[in-house]
C-alpha cells in the first residue's frame, strides 16, 4: 500500500485531493499534515472519519521534527500548505514567506533524506505576473507582481534547485482559480455567492475588468494526480480551465443563478498591482493525456449549488477572525462605493 503525505490536506484543494486519491486509488493510504490556520478545516475532511487509509496530524511544515517523523516510508508527498490570500499577503507578508518558501525546503530536504521517490510542488498561474496577451507556457519566465506570488515563485525555486542540486525527483503544477466545495469564503468566488445568498454587496475592484481563469477543482485534482504518477521529474505543468471571465462576468453569472439583482455589485478601490490577466497554455498536460470535465458554466453552477445546500459549512465561519479581516479589507471601501 502506497502511502502519500498531503500537506495543507484539510484546506481548499488539498482535501477535494484527499478525496480524489482515496476514491480513486483503494490501495493508497493519505497521511493529512494540516497546521489549522483559519483556512484550514477538519468538516473538509468529516466524510472520511473513520476510513482506516486517512490518518491526520495536526502541524505545521516548517517543523522539521514533524515533518521528517511523517515523510518516512511515504512514497510521495503533495505540498497543498500554503498561504493563498493575494489581499492577506499585501496586509502581512511575513508568513507567505515563511510557509510558502521556508516550508518549502523543510519538505525538500526531508524528501532529500528519506529518499521520498515524488515531490509534487502545488503552485499558481500568478507566478508569472500579468499577461496582457497571449497564453503563459512553462518555460517564460517567473515575474510575480505581489508578496502572495513572489512567495509561491521563490517555493518554486527552492524545489527547481533542489532538482538540479541534489536529483530530488520535484514536480510542479501551476494552476489557474480553482472553484468548488470547500474553498474559504474570503477567495472571490465564495464571497461571491455566500454575500449574495444574504442580499449583501458583492465589492468589485476596480471596475471589475480583470479576468481570470477558472478550473474546477476536481479537474484540478485529476491533474495533480496524472502529474504525481507520469510526470517527468524537475518539469512544470499549467492547469487551467480555459475559461476567462472578468470580475464583472463572474458576479453577474452569480447573481442569476441566485436569481438576485444586478445591483447588489459594489464597485470599490483597486487593489495595489491588481494583475489584470492570467492566461495558461495547458498544451504539456494535455499532451499526457488531461482534459478539463468540466467548462464554466457547469463548474459555477455545481460550486453555488454546493454553497446553497452547505450553509451549515460556511456561516460558522463567517465571523470572528472573518469579520474582522473582511471589515479592514473592504469596510472603508464599501463605506465609498458606487453601485
Amino acid at each position: 500500500m502506497r502511502t502519500i503525505l498531503v500537506t495543507g490536506g484539510a484546506g481548499f484543494i488539498g482535501s477535494n485531493y484527499v478525496h480524489y486519491v482515496l476514491e480513486q486509488h483503494p490501495d493508497y493510504r493519505v497521511v493529512v499534515l494540516d497546521k489549522l490556520t483559519y483556512a484550514g478545516n477538519l468538516d473538509n475532511l468529516r466524510d472520511l472519519a473513520g476510513d482506516p487509509r486517512l490518518e491526520f496530524h495536526q502541524g505545521d511544515i516548517c517543523d522539521q521534527t514533524t515533518v521528517e517523523r511523517l515523510a518516512q516510508g511515504c512514497w510521495a508527498i503533495v505540498n497543498f500548505a500554503a498561504e493563498s490570500h493575494v489581499d492577506r499577503s499585501l496586509m502581512d507578508p511575513g508568513d507567505f514567506i515563511r510557509t510558502d518558501i521556508y516550508g518549502v525546503y523543510v519538505l525538500l530536504q526531508a524528501v532529500r533524506k528519506f529518499g521520498v521517490e515524488r515531490f509534487v510542488q502545488i503552485s499558481t498561474d500568478e507566478v508569472y505576473g500579468s499577461v496582457p496577451h497571449g497564453s503563459s507556457r512553462e518555460d517564460d519566465r517567473l515575474a510575480p507582481r505581489n508578496p502572495y506570488s513572489a512567495s509561491k515563485a521563490g517555493g518554486e525555486l527552492q524545489a527547481r534547485a533542489f532538482y538540479e542540486s541534489y536529483g530530488v525527483p520535484v514536480l510542479i503544477t501551476r494552476s489557474s482559480n480553482n472553484i468548488g466545495p470547500y474553498q474559504y469564503p474570503e477567495k472571490v468566488v465564495p464571497l461571491f455567492i455566500t454575500n449574495a445568498i444574504d442580499d449583501q454587496p458583492l465589492p468589485i475592484y476596480g471596475r471589475g475588468t480583470a479576468v481570470r481563469d477558472y478550473i474546477y477543482v476536481k479537474d484540478h485534482c485529476a491533474a495533480i494526480d496524472l502529474v504525481l504518477h507520469q510526470g517527468t521529474p524537475g518539469e512544470a505543468y499549467n492547469v487551467g480551465g480555459g475559461n476567462e471571465v472578468n470580475t464583472v462576468q463572474l458576479a453577474t453569472a452569480i447573481l442569476d443563478l441566485l436569481g438576485k439583482p444586478h445591483d447588489l455589485m459594489r464597485f470599490v478601490e483597486d487593489r495595489p498591482g491588481h494583475d489584470q490577466r492570467y492566461s495558461l497554455d495547458c498544451s504539456k498536460i494535455q499532451a499526457l493525456g488531461w482534459r478539463r470535465q468540466y467548462d464554466f458554466p457547469q463548474a459555477l453552477e455545481l460550486t453555488v449549488r454546493w454553497y446553497v445546500e452547505n450553509q451549515w459549512w460556511w456561516r460558522k465561519l463567517k465571523s470572528g477572525e472573518y469579520l474582522r479581516y473582511y471589515q479592514e479589507q473592504y469596510g472603508r471601501r464599501l463605506a465609498a462605493a458606487q453601485r
